[in-house]
Order: structure tokens, then C-alpha cells, then sequence
């Protein structure tokens, strides 16, 4: 029982969300490992609660793929929170790039604080990515979810208009326990 209670996307949400919010000392400046293994699981969670348009896929079994653009804060917490992880039927995947993707290449692009041209990064990437970033200044550029810290704390914001643009449909809870959202 208590499995089904973690596989279900909400209670997995709020219990990731409660961590971030509720640890004593979750963020202090030296654990960066511990602040980027939230990240990732958060990351997962947003693929959760978002819907894709299937043209934003190559073929109907294509897997969720999760870029990292630039520098790679993640090392291996990423991989090893999706390890096994499939949603809506699609597993999911992770690549690092050293250039913006092509068309359809990443359904989610986490861009690198070491990537300075969001100006010409953001717009080319088309319909069907979700764009997310480590600054706040990544919602201003045309991102969609930007990763805060807060009182040593991850939180996050949402463009919620640059998620529609991009004809991604961002789950009303989702949108719920973000620290703000742009419409």
C-alpha cells in the first residue's frame, strides 16, 4: 500500500515539495550534492505534472528525454533519480549537451548557469520543450521554470505563458505549489 500511496504523482510531489520546504538545513552552501539531487527529483516531478503535445515526440514509444545544456551541476543524481522511471508509458532519459538541441530531441532542457545567450537559445528551441533554469533572471528571458532558493530552500516560479506558447499544458498542481507564476 504504501508503494502505491509514493508512485502517485501528486503525494510524490508534496512529499518532494515537503522535503524541500520542511529540512532543517537542506541548503547550506556546501552541500550543492544535496540542492541538486532535489533539483533532479523536482525535475522528474515536473515531467509528472505536464502535458506534451505528441508532435513533441519523433515516434509514439519515444522516450522523455531530460537535456542538460552547459556545465552539468547534477553529476549522477539525476540518472539515479530517473533510474527506472517511465511516465504515462514513456520512459525517461537523460543526455548532456554542449550545444542547443535539435527539434524533438528534449521534451525538457535544463539550461546550465554557465549558458550566457538565453536570448538566442530560448526561442529556437520550438514548441514542446519544457525550459528550465537555475536563475531568476531565466522567467524574464522566456524559460518556464526557474529553480529559487529561498531561505535555503528550493522553490520555483513559473512562466506559465511561455509554457502555453511552447503548447505545454502545466498541471493546475503544479502551478499550485510554485513560489509564483507569470501568466
Amino acid at each position: 500500500m504504501a508503494q502505491q500511496v509514493v508512485r502517485n504523482p501528486a503525494i510524490l510531489l508534496a512529499l518532494v515539495i515537503g522535503f524541500a520546504l520542511a529540512a532543517p538545513n537542506p541548503l547550506g552552501g556546501a552541500d550543492e550534492s544535496l540542492e541538486y539531487r532535489v533539483k533532479a527529483v523536482f525535475l522528474l516531478n515536473f515531467i509528472k505534472f505536464t502535458e506534451w503535445p505528441p508532435s513533441a515526440f519523433t515516434a509514439s514509444d519515444s522516450p522523455i528525454s531530460i537535456c542538460i545544456l552547459g556545465a552539468d551541476p547534477f553529476g549522477d543524481s539525476l540518472d539515479q533519480v530517473i533510474a527506472g522511471e517511465s511516465v504515462n508509458g514513456k520512459k525517461v532519459t537523460a543526455e548532456r549537451l554542449r550545444q542547443a538541441p535539435s527539434a524533438k530531441a528534449c521534451q525538457v532542457l535544463f539550461v546550465s548557469k554557465s549558458e550566457k545567450n538565453l536570448d538566442k537559445i530560448l526561442p529556437a528551441l520550438g514548441q514542446g520543450v519544457l525550459t528550465v533554469g537555475d536563475e531568476e533572471t531565466f522567467i524574464r528571458a522566456g524559460g518556464m521554470i526557474s529553480f529559487i532558493i529561498e531561505d535555503r530552500r528550493v522553490r520555483f516560479d513559473i512562466n506559465q505563458t511561455a509554457a502555453q506558447n511552447a503548447a505545454l499544458k502545466l498541471s493546475s498542481k503544479l502551478l499550485s505549489v510554485a513560489r509564483s507564476v507569470e501568466k
